[in-house]
């Protein structure tokens, strides 16, 4: 944990002063769910979020599939099916209980309005939310009828603590207004997403990490972050990230020829990306979507309308046409890595914080596996919930005078008091180039982790140490930062793991090894750490 700053949490130089019993940081579908979740129980609540609650994140750009699953009888072969995706690192309690919460929470959706589609029976079909920005209005209606406060284009830039280190608040910035804001609550709710690195995939350019680095700094622990390293299937020339219809595409070289090897199949997931990756190492590879019906053409238009745009924009056919495709990076967000979390309520080691959504591990779900977007949108929606209903529990119990208590902020990478600063763009573009190539990330060697690691700690020890005024310089070196932490955490984890499990492909070690059937954990700040789960003591487990 970083030491305590001596400034306290309201400066003269504040705007906006606000209390409440739970602060979520992060408007997307995770953080919705438990804003309204805690509102409903009666707390107060605020929510902030970097861009616009209903707008930013990947759901509201894209829509999503869901995890759910209309007929029991079809579980036990599911659950067998992700278990073995996931190199066997899910647990069989949590995955039926996020089913179970999902079935819940899509027949509220049903309640409120959102317009399902229709199955071939006339049934609604529930497992798809592919209007995106209808979902995410629908939340932030709910949100705001539930009572809760929310501040757009407001990103937190730190968590403040109490005395004893539990968390009691968080500060940052109004991008509009260029003022602060400082936000004392009894809980805080991490929904920030994962981290895609600024890769232009669709709808992550909010995504770069920022709770990770906020809740390791008061001494939270994060878990598979080696499971980090998804890519996705994208026009050269878009952002569109949306991977199911290439089931459908045959995939060819440069002069036309198939390319061999399991490049197409049944469902998205059998889609082997590596393949494409090792091709475009080389040379270009192209895709054409010529495998679809005209039936299954005319759905494929009707459910998912953004994927045809940028086809539309340069006027290619898709269907007919070949045209040059990429694999963009998504890291965690597409992955499965993130906070860890103690319990059944997603709080994290740290007294007061819970993590949802991409801000926390799906391992328990997903194992090493991806969640893609249905078990992720799942994820999402229960463990939001959860962590609202325990947040305000956890307030109630604390009472009326918590916010009374004193409260510091805490040292922070680039909120250091310091004379010195670094370029963010800079630094930004340093841990792409290590994160980005699929011959560091996707190709794993223990030589190139080890070298990209020794640079990005150099990274990190550079940045560290640093001052911004708190203005929007500020807002991206601390993206920065969270960049550069992110990466440090990601592919220390991948060389400790010296197998192939899961998305995380070791080519010195290409076989799964029964011996490393455990999850890692770690953390650390400027020394990163890595302990698998059984070696973290029980004191370290949940800081009392």
């Amino acid at each position: 944990m970083s030491t305590h700053h001596s400034e306290p949490a309201s400066t003269p130089s504040s705007h906006l002063d606000l209390e409440a019993d739970v602060l979520v940081i992060g408007g997307g579908p995770a953080g919705t769910w438990a804003a309204w979740s805690a509102a409903t129980q009666g707390a107060n609540v605020i929510l902030v979020d970097k861009g616009y609650c209903g707008t930013s994140g990947a759901t509201a750009a894209a829509g999503t599939t869901v995890w759910y699953i209309s007929k029991e009888a079809n579980r036990e072969a599911e659950l067998s099916r992700r278990e073995t995706l996931g190199g066997f690192l899910s647990e069989r309690y949590w995955m039926n209980r996020v089913l179970d919460q999902t079935r819940i929470n899509l027949n509220r959706l049903v309640e409120w309005g959102y317009p399902f589609s229709h199955d071939d029976n006339g049934d609604l079909y529930l497992p798809s939310l592919h209007q995106g920005a209808e979902y995410m209005r629908l939340m932030r209606k709910q949100v705001k009828k539930a009572g809760v406060k929310i501040l757009d284009h407001s990103p937190a830039l730190e968590l403040l603590v109490d005395i004893d280190g539990a968390v009691a608040g968080a500060k940052g910035i109004s991008r509009q207004t260029d003022e602060l804001w400082t936000v004392r609550a009894a809980a805080v709710i991490l929904a920030t997403g994962g981290c895609a690195f600024l890769s232009k995939a669709l709808g992550c350019n909010v995504l770069t990490g920022d709770g990770y680095l906020m809740a390791a700094e008061v001494g939270a622990q994060l878990s598979g972050m080696e499971f980090s390293n998804a890519y996705a299937l994208t026009p050269a020339f878009a952002s569109v990230t949306k991977g199911a219809y290439y089931r459908y595409a045959t995939f060819t070289y440069e002069d036309g020829t198939v390319i061999e090897g399991d490049c197409t199949g049944a469902s998205a997931a059998s889609v082997d990306r590596r393949v494409i990756a090792r091709t475009l190492l080389t040379q270009t590879v192209y895709a054409c979507i010529d495998k679809a019906s005209e039936e299954e053409k005319s759905w494929m238009r009707t459910i998912q309308h953004n994927f045809f745009l940028p086809f539309e924009r340069v006027g290619i056919d898709p269907f007919t046409q070949r045209f040059p495709v990429t694999l963009r990076l998504e890291g965690t967000v597409r992955g499965t890595g993130g906070l860890r979390i103690v319990d059944e309520t997603c709080a994290t080691s740290v007294p007061g914080l819970y993590a949802v959504g991409d801000a926390a591990t799906r391992e328990l779900i997903c194992g090493g596996g991806s969640g893609g977007g249905s078990p992720n949108a799942a994820w999402a929606s229960a463990s939001g919930y959860w962590a609202g209903e325990a947040a305000a529990s956890y307030a109630r119990q604390l009472g009326d005078r918590v916010n009374q208590r004193s409260v510091l902020r805490i040292d922070g990478a680039a909120l250091h008091p310091s004379s010195s600063t670094f370029d963010p763009i800079e630094v930004i573009r340093a841990v792409q180039a290590e994160v980005t190539p699929y011959d560091r990330n996707l190709f794993r060697t223990e030589q190139g982790l080890s070298e990209s690691l020794d640079r990005l700690h150099d990274l990190w020890h550079g940045i560290r140490n640093t001052s911004f005024v708190l203005n929007q310089q500020a807002i991206q070196a601390r993206e920065a930062a969270s960049m550069v932490a992110t990466a440090r955490w990601m592919y220390a984890t991948a060389l400790e793991r010296k197998e192939s499990r899961g998305m995380h492909k070791h080519e010195n070690y290409p076989q799964l090894d029964a011996k490393q059937h455990h999850r890692l954990i770690s953390g650390g700040l400027d020394h990163v750490w890595i302990k698998p789960e059984q070696d973290i003591s029980v004191k370290e487990l949940v800081k009392q």
